[in-house]
């Protein structure tokens, strides 16, 4: 009798690649001619990202420049959660906070096994340990259609899959 196969799917994101697309954005902001004069800055502000300028537009723009330094490291958007993208006054300037996104919440979890019992192959079984979700079957081909379909899943995290055995 075969051992079944599985794999996890898990939503992780590279702490030195967000570390190398801030400093690189902070670099932008700082040679800009449009940035000049207006006090934008992003940094690390305890777990949290915070990007501030004296306009609310200006802290858009700065959003705007560290968006396309995450892109261009590989780093999906959908692990960037910057909530409701309305910067709040602070004194004279404007501060938006946008925090890194790691794990699987339930909701997602829940959401990708009811993809796999519904639309996926009869033998596959998911269960969600912890902030993942262990894919098993005795079939390697029907994990494989397993993972197509999950990387065509419209869920609100950047999905992973590791640990293929």
């Amino acid at each position: 009798m075969a051992a079944d196969s599985s794999f996890d799917v898990v939503s992780k994101v590279d702490r030195q690649e967000v570390d190398n697309a801030l400093n690189q954005a902070s670099k932008e902001i700082a040679q800009r001619y449009d940035f000049k004069g207006v006090g934008a800055s992003v940094a690390w502000s305890g777990e949290s990202i915070l990007l501030v300028a004296n306009s609310s537009e200006r802290v858009l723009a700065v959003l705007d420049v560290l968006e396309t330094k995450l892109i261009k490291r590989g780093i999906s958007l959908k692990s960037l959660d910057v909530g409701d993208r309305e910067p709040k006054p602070s004194g004279k300037e404007y501060r938006l906070t946008a925090t890194v996104k790691e794990g699987l919440s339930s909701e997602v979890a829940k959401k990708l096994a009811k993809i796999l019992r519904d639309e996926g192959p009869k033998t596959v079984k998911a269960q969600i340990q912890g902030d993942e979700l262990r894919v098993t079957s005795k079939s390697r081909d029907d994990l494989q259609v397993a993972i197509s379909l999950l990387k065509g899943a419209d869920v609100d995290a950047a999905l992973q899959f590791v640990n293929y055995r």
